[in-house]
């Protein structure tokens, strides 16, 4: 299970619909949230993803929309009795951050907090994936986030092995988790039945950015891009003194990466009321676009044909 939940959708300010930043992945057992807007807790329990699982925090940059939420987490946390620690990274100064929260906050609380700030190209392999960071254009220091899982083993060749002698049953399961088996005084090896590792998933998040050729480079045949889509292109202007993306730029992105689905998200208050401006821009530049909304989940399939740059 690989499912990808949109807390908060909103650009800078909050409206009645969308909450600040915050976008959580769910895989397997482990929960990776992006960003931490104010009311980020609130949003988990409304979208029932579960807090206690949760052990990794990535922030894409230190504009208040985007970390103010991680008090009242860490308070929330503490108050369900969590125990083990907890790890928030991002770009620099994510570190003396979390230090004056906890300096002006009064939490009781009984588990570490883990602070690392983070340089692109650093990675974080945890079980069964990475992260890496991405550097990206904003108006402060900023990174995306590629989520990248491990390969996969290739397919197993029933018709193959029963070709070299071997019958069903655990043998055939030693074979697929890569054992050598004996057979007949013949050594099988798992090559000989197994074909080519497959790629495994592949999320990407932008964060607040211009289009930037690192996250191109990153989002190639990624299975979902998350970009910056703040405005339509009749604020283009706007958008390159701000320092974000138009939905047809990040579209222009997404097509020149051959990704399989764009999300566009922290859009902009001004598209309250209507947002096909913004959809209509990015689709006429890439058809399989959709816009994020508060709540939204996607599960991220799995495909054998994926291209890959791993």
């Amino acid at each position: 299970m690989l499912t990808v939940t949109f807390l908060g959708t909103a650009g800078s300010l909050p409206t009645p619909e969308r909450n600040p930043s915050a976008i959580i992945v769910n895989r397997e057992v482990e929960l990776v949230l992006f960003d931490c807007g104010e009311g980020t807790q609130r949003q988990m329990m409304r979208a029932k993803t579960g807090m206690m699982r949760l052990n990794n925090i990535f922030l894409s940059h230190l504009h208040a929309d985007h970390i103010l939420g991680i008090p009242g987490l860490m308070e929330t946390l503490a108050f369900q009795g969590r125990e083990q620690p907890l790890t928030i990274a991002g770009p620099i100064r994510t570190i003396e951050l979390v230090e004056k929260f906890n300096s002006i906050s009064c939490i009781a609380r009984n588990f570490e907090i883990k602070t690392v700030d983070l340089e692109p190209g650093d990675v974080i392999q945890m079980k069964g994936f990475q992260i890496e960071a991405l550097e990206t254009h904003h108006s402060v220091p900023s990174l995306g986030f590629c989520f990248r899982e491990n390969q996969r083993p290739g397919k197993f060749n029933r018709e193959d092995a029963i070709a070299l002698g071997i019958q069903p049953g655990p043998t055939f399961g030693k074979l697929q988790h890569g054992h050598s088996v004996e057979i007949d005084d013949r050594i099988v090896l798992p090559e000989q039945v197994m074909g080519a590792p497959r790629p495994g998933r592949k999320i990407v998040y932008s964060g607040d950015t211009r289009p930037c050729p690192t996250i191109e480079l990153a989002s190639r045949y990624a299975d979902l891009l998350i970009h910056d889509g703040a405005l339509a292109e009749d604020k283009a202007d706007w958008a390159r003194e701000t320092k974000h993306s138009t939905a047809r730029e990040a579209a222009q992105l997404a097509k020149l990466a051959k990704v399989r689905q764009l999300v566009l998200t922290h859009i902009s208050s001004r598209y309250s009321e209507d947002t096909a401006p913004i959809l209509e821009n990015a689709r006429s530049i890439f058809e399989n676009t959709s816009i994020a909304y508060d709540l939204m989940k996607l599960d991220i399939k799995l495909h054998d044909d994926l291209k890959t740059t791993q």
